[in-house]
Formats: C-alpha cells, structure tokens, sequence
C-alpha cells in the first residue's frame, strides 16, 4: 500500500495567458501555529530578489473550516489551525520573468524553480516532499522535464515526483511546453537536452555531441576511476532573442542564450569554424555542468545548510564561481570542441576584464566574494573602479595556481580539486581546506600565494607563468575607448557609461551619463604667433563616434571636449592619451601546446 507524503504541493499551470500558477499545499501533520515562508534569495545568485512578492491571495482551510492566516513579515506566514487535521493551503505565484532563477509561464511555455512557487514548512523541512504538477487540458502537445525523481507521471512527464527534503525540493527547476528534447550517455550516465524556442535552423543533434564531450570531459576529470555522484542530469535552455545565463542544481541546470547562438545546420563541424557565439553557448554549458561538484556538492560551509531567510556571506566565491570560470574554457578545449587559438582568445578575454579594471586595486578576490549580495549583482557606473569580479579574477588565480604546481612539478589544479573532493567527502568546504590541499599535492605551503592574489591586490604575475608554459604575452593596440578610460554607448552619439578611475577621461571631469557632443581643436598657429590676450582660434567638430576623434585632432594632445550634462553645455579640457595597448595570448610557435591543454 502506498502512503501518502505528508507534505504535496500540487502545481496548475492552466492560468497560462494570465502568467500564474496555481499552487495548492496539503500539510498532512501540521502544528498549532504552522508557519510557512518562501525563499528570499536562490542558491547559485547571490542577491535577496524578494520571491514572496509574486504571491498572492494566500487562503488556509481544514476541512470545510477557513483558518486564520496572519504574515510575519515579507516572506513569512502563520496558521492557527488544529494539528489533529490536514491543512490545505492554496495561493498563485505570478511568473512573468524569463531569466533561469525565477518563474515563466505563458501560452507557449512554463518554468520555474521551487524557491519561487514551493512554501516552505518550518519544522518539517526534513521530511519527504512530494510535487504533482498538472498537464494543461488544452496544450496536447506540452511536456514536463526534470531531474527530479519520478513517482507517478505520464508519457508527457506530468504527475508525481518526491524529494528527500525541501531543499532536494527546490533543487530541481521544471521546464514545460513544446520543446525540443534529445538524450545522450555520458560516462554511463543518462543525459536529456530540453530546448525551449528553437529555430527549424537548430542542429540538436551537434549540441547533443558537443555536450556530450564537455559532461564526458567534466566526469573524467574529477572521477577518473570511479563514478559521478548523480545518476541523471538534465539541460534546461530557453533560446529568446537576447539574452544569456545560467543557474546550476544539483542533477540539472538552467539555461538561456542568444537563438542565434545555437549550432546551425549545415554549418562546419570542426573546431577551428565553431563561432563565438557557440563557443559562448558551450563555455556555459561546461561552466554550470562543472558546478555539478563545484558549489552543489563541494561548497562553502557557510551555506550549509542554507538560510532562505536572508543573505548567505562567504568569501569563498573566488574559488566556486571562479575556479569553475578556469575550467569551463578548458574543458572546452580538452573536449576538442576549440584548438589553441581559441582557447588563448578566450584567456585574453579574461585576462583583459580583470587588467582593464581598476577595482582590482580597491578590492581583492575575497573581499568581492563577500560583498556579492550587494554589488555584484547591482552594477553602477562606478563598479569598475571600485570592485572585481570573482569569476574574471578567480579565473585567473586557477590559471596561477595551475601553472605554478606544473612548473614546480609537483601537481595540477586537476590534482588539487579531486584531493578536496575526498578531503571535504563531496560536502562543505573551507579555505584552511584549499590551503591544505595545496600544501600537501605542491609539496610547500601556498600561504604566500593565497595572501597575495586571494587576500591581496597586487597584480597577478601571468607575464611570467604564461610565457614559460607555451603562451605568448603579446600587445595590439587598444580601442580609443580603453586609452581614454571610457565606456561608451554609440548608438546615437557618444554617451558616457562608465569613467575609469586615474584616465584621462577622469582628469578632464568628464562624467558617467554625459552626452560627448564634439571637440574643439586649436588652429596651428601663423609664423607670426597670435595677438597678446587672445584667444587662440580653434575649430569646433560635431561627433558622432569616438573614432571621429583622431580624425579630427590629428597630432594635437591638447583638445577641448563639448559636453552636455543635465541640460547645460560644458566644454572641458582632455589630454588625448598616448596610443594604448592591450593584451593578446597566443601559442608560443617555438613550444609545444601548453600543459593544461590536452588531457590535464
């Protein structure tokens, strides 16, 4: 005989054209005073997003009897009720976000993840869950896919599935519709690609080798003799016009990308012609594939348990956001799915992020970690100058701690992270750990190291490590834009986004929302100089892009910047900057391909 969970949320998705589920929840075995809340924030995006202010007309009965529902605070509600009868609580959820950490649900597609539409029951978190979500009547054609294990569903994917606990619950996001769906093994393991928007231009067949390749990549790199810790694994991907990201769970993730990113039929199948628009899509694919051990299962201990609560500080994020960006690029290239070239474009990119911020002298590593909740996540014009990204410069301290351990000879990062995976059992993970780790496999402490590109803000030492293991350092010229110390929109006229502490643009006042309407040019003067007291005769130009600027100012350094800014004009004086560089990795010709290339 089966026995009914004591805990089932059942999820309607009929409601589609008005953007919201509705949810109902039966507490078998409630207490007096049953208080329930929804998550404020999702594990994998650190920022409170406030999930509970999409619900709405939370009701409580027992029976034919309503029972008073009285809320606590913004995401919290109490029940007075008698623990001797089931409590039924009914509610909707508006879904109307089309990003991978909330919910969507329209005429031609549904989504969510449980920390936005699931109550959560206190003091019986660690009970068994059940989920039922019902097929819409009248969308024949729609699916359901997940990891979450299945109890009783239907051909289509709809019905029953069970969790162990509430976060095992809201650990699996659900995707439904029209999809695309194809299947693959990696390693032994059952893998399905859902995809949500595809064009008939969609070649599913090379996305599902090519993630093939990366899951592979990914499995033998951490259990090269042993088998992974999930059994399934699914691919969530909304492809819309414009948009990119992803959101890692433990057996599954959420995807969304450009349309026009998707691998194409008819298109070359080899390395060296896979656009920069796929290799983003797989960069994706591999970086949230990785967090499958990274963060789901290794993780700070800080966020064990986690507290849907409130804000979850850790100054760990350089390691789990950032060691997994390392990885993601380089498992692209173990997989074979680019060469070297591509591979060094993509460390150049990361490289040139983190040496064209200034914030990496404000802010170490850690310290951004720690300050995700509240700057990460909410970008301003001055977030350049005063923070760096955990991912970037994160990135970059696996690359240093990488080649260092193979010049020394002792050990790879490779070796680093599968000894933290026995060491930390696959659980909750410290820095003391990391420091360990590293003391034992490159047989010397790494506390300077970690002081210094961790805890510090001295420049990483790439121009040293990158030339001795196959990779050369080399300078193009830079964009106008980055020798003033700007960032710009030209999409009608120069407006002014962000101003890089200590450039040029910086020292003539010029601000973030300025309007750069043209320049002021001193004439040359005549062999008989100009009259005494007068000004010196300029030309005045109208600019429409910044390329505009040299052809207007030639040779001369000394100009005079128009500018509009709030509604009044303003003429500044700008010293045009020397010619800039920028940097440019490559494969040195004269080595072989780098060590942690190929085969790790």
């Amino acid at each position: 005989m089966t026995v009914a969970p004591d805990l089932h949320y059942f999820v309607d998705v009929a409601n589609r054209h008005g953007h919201s589920f509705a949810v109902e929840l039966r507490i078998a075995k409630p207490a007096a005073e049953q208080t329930v809340s929804l998550p404020v924030w999702i594990p994998g995006s650190y920022l409170v997003r406030e999930f509970a202010r999409h619900l709405n007309g939370l009701t409580a009965r027992q029976g034919d009897a309503a029972c008073t529902v009285r809320q606590l605070d913004k995401c919290s509600w109490s029940i007075t009720c008698d623990p001797r009868q089931a409590l039924v609580l009914r509610y909707e959820v508006y879904a109307f976000d089309t990003s991978v950490r909330t919910a969507w649900l329209d005429a031609e597609r549904g989504f969510f993840n449980g920390t936005s539409l699931l109550l959560r029951v206190h003091g019986q978190e660690q009970a068994a869950h059940a989920l039922t979500v019902q097929a819409p009547a009248d969308a024949p054609d729609w699916h359901l896919a997940s990891a979450m294990t299945p109890r009783r569903v239907d051909a289509r994917g709809f019905g029953q599935y069970t969790a162990a606990d509430y976060d095992e619950l809201v650990d699996h996001p659900i995707e439904m519709g029209a999809f695309w769906s194809g299947e693959f093994s990696a390693c032994g393991v059952p893998h399905r690609f859902v995809v949500a928007g595809a064009p008939a231009s969609f070649d599913g067949e090379r996305l599902l080798r090519d993630a093939q390749k990366i899951c592979e990549a990914a499995i033998r790199l951490w259990h090269p003799e042993d088998a992974p810790p999930h059994d399934r694994y699914v691919f969530m991907l909304s492809a819309v016009h414009d948009a990119y990201g992803g959101l890692e769970h433990r057996a599954s993730t959420a995807l969304i990308c450009k349309r026009a990113d998707l691998p194409r039929i008819g298109a070359p199948d080899t390395a060296a012609a896979v656009g920069d628009g796929y290799v983003t899509l797989l960069g994706l694919i591999s970086h949230e594939y990785f967090h499958t051990w990274n963060v789901k299962r290794l993780k700070p201990a800080e966020f064990a348990p986690y507290d849907y609560t409130r804000e979850n500080y850790t100054e760990l994020l350089w390691f789990f956001e950032g060691f997994t960006s390392y990885y993601d690029d380089l498992l692209l290239r173990r997989a074979g799915l680019i060469d070297d070239a591509a591979y060094c474009k993509l460390l150049t990119k990361t490289a040139n992020q983190v040496l064209q911020a200034p914030g990496r002298h404000a802010q170490s590593v850690a310290q951004a970690s720690f300050d995700a909740w509240v700057r990460y996540y909410r970008p301003d014009e001055n977030t350049p100058n005063s923070t760096i990204s955990y991912y970037t410069k994160g990135a970059l301290v696996a690359l240093c701690l990488d080649l260092t351990l193979r010049g020394e000879g002792h050990a790879t990062l490779d070796d680093v992270m599968r000894a933290l995976w026995q060491r930390c059992q696959g659980g909750p993970l410290r820095e003391d750990d990391v420091a360990a780790v590293l003391a034992e496999r490159g047989a010397r402490s790494f506390a300077p190291e970690l002081a210094a590109w961790v805890h510090g803000t001295d420049e990483l030492p790439l121009q040293t490590l990158l030339p001795a293991h196959g990779i050369e350092v080399l300078q193009d010229p830079s964009p106008l834009a980055q020798a003033l110390g700007l960032r710009v929109s030209e999409q009608a006229g120069i407006t002014i986004k962000v101003v890089l502490a200590g450039s040029p643009a910086a020292a003539a006042g010029l601000a973030a929302g300025d309007e750069w309407l043209g320049l002021e040019v001193p004439v040359p003067a005549a062999s008989g100089g100009h009259a005494k007291g007068r000004r010196a005769p300029t030309n005045a130009w109208r600019l429409s892009g910044l390329d505009d600027i040299p052809l207007f100012a030639g040779p001369v350094r000394e100009v005079t910047a128009l500018i509009a800014r709030d509604q009044r004009l303003l003429r500044l004086p700008l010293t045009l900057p020397e010619p800039a560089t920028t940097w440019r990795l490559a494969p040195r010709k004269d080595q072989p391909a780098p060590s942690p290339w190929p085969g790790g």
